[in-house]
């Protein structure tokens, strides 16, 4: 694996606040990040929708294709439920339309080459952390180190919680 983790550890260490993750009833972190879908997507994008974003370490590794292809098989009932499906990783737009390509994946890859959107999750480079976002931007869970292989589910599981509880 490559060592992309280096430069968002030592800003971590410079400035500590930022590995702080924001914490469920916050408002989520703003991002704009080139998509494999050819245009810079921002939270406002998923304005009205929920927003399912995870950080995961690196394309074509084991785990990363793993989690990546759970969520693409869960993919319809996570739209049946008003949600999108993003992962974010440090990787170029060319690694992710290759990856995205050889898996079959028809949700967006966001490129975060600098981890700086990462770090305001508090999923510094090399951190497989899930977010659930609710329609008005906020973040409702967030799962740190997840296990690949039951990220999609666990998510999902989560999802349906928060909606039946926020009645969306």
């Amino acid at each position: 694996m490559r060592r992309r983790w280096i430069l968002p550890l030592l800003a971590a260490l410079l400035i500590p606040s930022a590995l702080a993750m924001p914490q469920p009833g916050q408002r989520a972190p703003d991002f704009k990040l080139p998509s494999t879908e050819g245009e810079t997507l921002s939270l406002q994008n998923f304005k009205g929708k929920w927003l399912v974003l995870y950080f995961y370490p690196e394309d074509f590794t084991m785990g990363c294709t793993i989690q990546a292809r759970r969520f693409q098989q869960n993919l319809t009932t996570f739209q049946k439920l008003n949600t999108q499906i993003v992962g974010v990783s440090q990787d170029d737009l060319a690694t992710h339309k290759g990856f995205c390509t050889k898996e079959g994946l028809t949700f967006p890859l966001l490129s975060d080459s600098l981890g700086t959107v990462g770090l305001a999750y508090g999923a510094p480079g090399g951190a497989r952390n899930t977010y659930i976002i609710d329609p008005q931007g906020i973040l409702r869970r967030a799962f740190v180190g997840v296990n690949p292989l039951t990220s999609s589910a666990d998510t999902l599981t989560a999802l349906k919680e928060l909606q039946k509880k926020t009645g969306s």
